[in-house]
């Protein structure tokens, strides 16, 4: 499979980057789960060896290399056995950064993108609200036009990088009786007067600094709005596919990591006068685990290859989350099972895996909420399109 996928090219960059990640970041993985703050050089050095640049333009200081670099990414950030590493990461390039570079002017893209791709600025993506959830449209932070200005108010909740980031991307109602045709993004500066953050204790995800955003009479500059007025409701329901696909990916490559990691225990775990991957029980076991991961992997590589093609993929890739993360859960809690007490250990990895791997039903739309897209798709047939 990955010969239909991955080119010498791609498994060169997968060496390159797993090098990096054992070296540059390992060491701290286990004071940035303690502390839940990520320090500051690793962002400049992600953006010095170029990984945050990897799908975006050259001109702005990216590679503008195809969506298998940005599997291969994800992949191996999985790797490491931090899940709040890894979507600190993937938040500031995939969703901050996306609206940045599809529907950001020029001046935004000089201001925000390129120091984004250089390392030198962190973004945030700020949609959910505490009364809203998976309810986009159902948003209550409002953008008033002022002159010049926009002044919005609101708030925002489960923010990843929402205390550190130096810049919020962020939705808000222009139009509130448009319902979700009145939403447009705005890009804002950390220091604007009226923001303030909480930092929130997570289950998981540990490592990341995930807030809730307050936005008390913000003012912003009219220029600092992302692409057209009242169309945010579309571009974030445009780039939700990538989202979607990027938790799927998530999802596969850390089950496959937690059952890479319970075989090997397995194999040199003794009972009863042999290792224990050689009773039955446990082999068949294993047998169906790695089926669903590796079944939940090749459509994974497939949606990507659709959308790297430039198709609008919205329910390969809802398919792809739902499917995914609910599979990754299954094989992890049954891979923390295979370990006995040891699994149930901090010592071993299987207890963060299962904190951090629960997040995956729940982030980016719940699997409720995917179920009924999906159901409106096949059942009522209904059509999402791209936004021209």
């Amino acid at each position: 499979m990955d010969s239909i996928y991955f080119t010498e090219e791609h498994q060169l960059f997968r060496a390159s980057f797993k090098d990096f990640l054992q070296k540059e970041v390992v060491p701290h993985i286990e004071k940035w789960e303690e502390t839940g703050i990520i320090d500051r050089f690793i962002w400049k050095k992600f953006g010095d060896m170029g990984f945050f640049g990897i799908k975006y333009p050259e001109v702005y200081g990216g590679l503008d290399l195809d969506l298998f670099y940005t599997i291969i990414l994800l992949e191996e950030l999985q790797k490491i056995n931090s899940g709040g590493f890894a979507a600190a990461i993937w938040a500031h390039m995939y969703l901050a950064m996306t609206h940045l570079n599809a529907e950001g002017s020029e001046a935004i893209k000089q201001k925000y993108l390129v120091p984004s791709i250089s390392g030198d600025k962190i973004g945030c993506l700020c949609i959910t609200e505490p009364f809203g959830g998976s309810d986009v449209a159902g948003m209550r932070t409002t953008a008033v036009k002022q002159g010049d200005s926009y002044i919005i108010n609101g708030s925002k909740t489960f923010i990843t990088n929402g205390i550190l980031s130096d810049y919020l991307v962020v939705s808000a109602k222009t139009n509130p009786e448009l319902g979700n045709k009145g939403i447009s993004i705005f890009v804002i500066d950390r220091e604007a007067a009226g923001i303030s953050a909480t930092k929130l204790d997570k289950l998981g995800w540990r490592a990341s600094d995930t807030g809730e955003i307050a936005f008390d009479n913000v003012e912003v500059p009219a220029n600092q709005l992302i692409g057209e007025e009242n169309k945010g409701f579309g571009y974030i329901m445009q780039h939700f596919a990538l989202e979607r696909l990027i938790m799927g990916v998530n999802g596969h490559a850390r089950a496959e990591f937690a059952l890479e990691y319970a075989l090997n225990y397995m194999s040199e775990r003794q009972a009863f006068g042999r290792s224990i991957d050689k009773f039955q029980a446990l082999r068949h076991r294993i047998a169906d685990l790695y089926t669903d991961m590796e079944m939940c992997k090749t459509f994974n590589y497939a949606v990507a290859y659709r959308l790297n093609k430039g198709e609008y993929v919205v329910q390969e890739a809802t398919m792809s989350k739902l499917r995914s993360t609910k599979m990754a859960d299954e094989v992890i809690y049954q891979c923390l099972q295979f370990l006995g007490g040891y699994g149930y250990m901090e010592d071993y990895p299987m207890a963060r895996l299962l904190r951090d791997s629960r997040l995956g039903p729940i982030g980016g739309g719940t699997s409720e909420i995917l179920r009924e897209i999906l159901a409106k798709i096949i059942i009522d047939k209904k059509e999402y399109k791209e936004v021209t």
